[in-house]
């Protein structure tokens, strides 16, 4: 890990009302002021509905805000979309894009989410950009060439390495309750991160987090990888207790 600070961010996809949310966050922020010094930067991305109260709960405090999506345009007649400008207006400090769930459900393409990327970065928005094989691609041999690819075609030219997260989540590990192995997770890391060593030195500073069924029996295992700078927490981030012991798993 070096000196890059671990990350641990949480997912909460399409989860969460007034009647828990905040309460959600409360508590968490709770956990953080009673411990100086947390083990990692800790990110919560609620549903678009909860960022606003979450933005007045977490102001000032050591937790950042993430969104779950952006759209790459300033403003315009995009019904249902949310662009970077309205997210840091809020108060986010970061933006999950490319997660597979978006690729599968909505088409999304590496394209797209390149200028998603470069619509984030520029209201300095720190972009957490999620790559990932699925099952049919490991088995066929084609993990590394894919993510290669991905991370590849989701980077604009000029992204900026300081407002930038690399999120490796195999898609057969998504909400499935399979885990990669520390081998498979070490092998996919170690390629990432010399793709990125390959841009430029400003790109060893970026953070490799892993995600795919995180929680806290396998996180710590995880966290002893070398190249793992911390996870993308999916349901385990909607239980306070367990993505507290997720953060506590870091090094």
């Amino acid at each position: 890990m070096g000196q890059r600070r671990p990350l641990v961010a949480g997912n909460w996809k399409m989860n969460g009302l007034l009647a828990d949310g905040p309460e959600r966050a409360r508590a968490l922020q709770g956990l953080v002021e009673e411990h100086d010094n947390p083990k990692a930067e800790i990110v919560v991305c609620p549903p678009a509905t909860l960022l606003a109260p979450l933005a007045e709960i977490l102001r000032g405090g050591d937790i950042g805000l993430g969104a779950q999506d952006c759209h790459p345009a300033e403003a315009g007649a995009y019904t249902g979309d949310i662009s970077a400008a309205m997210l840091a207006e809020l108060g986010c400090s970061h933006v999950i894009l490319g997660h597979s769930e978006r690729r599968r459900d909505h088409g999304e393409t590496s394209a797209q989410v390149a200028e998603k990327v470069g619509a984030a970065q520029s209201r300095d928005l720190t972009a957490i950009v999620c790559l990932g094989e699925t099952l049919e691609e490991r088995d066929a041999g084609r993990t590394l060439a894919v993510v290669e690819t991905q991370l590849a075609d989701s980077l604009p030219a000029g992204a900026d390495a300081g407002r930038l997260v690399v999120a490796y989540e195999p898609v057969w590990a998504i909400g499935t309750g399979r885990t990669a192995t520390t081998e498979q997770v070490a092998e996919v890391h170690d390629h990432l991160r010399g793709l990125l060593a390959a841009r430029g030195a400003a790109f060893d500073a970026v953070r490799l987090l892993y995600g795919g069924s995180v929680n806290s029996v396998n996180a710590q295992s995880l966290m002893t990888v070398e190249t793992v700078d911390g996870a993308l927490v999916g349901g385990a981030s909607l239980k306070v207790e367990e993505f507290w012991a997720i953060i506590g798993s870091c090094p």
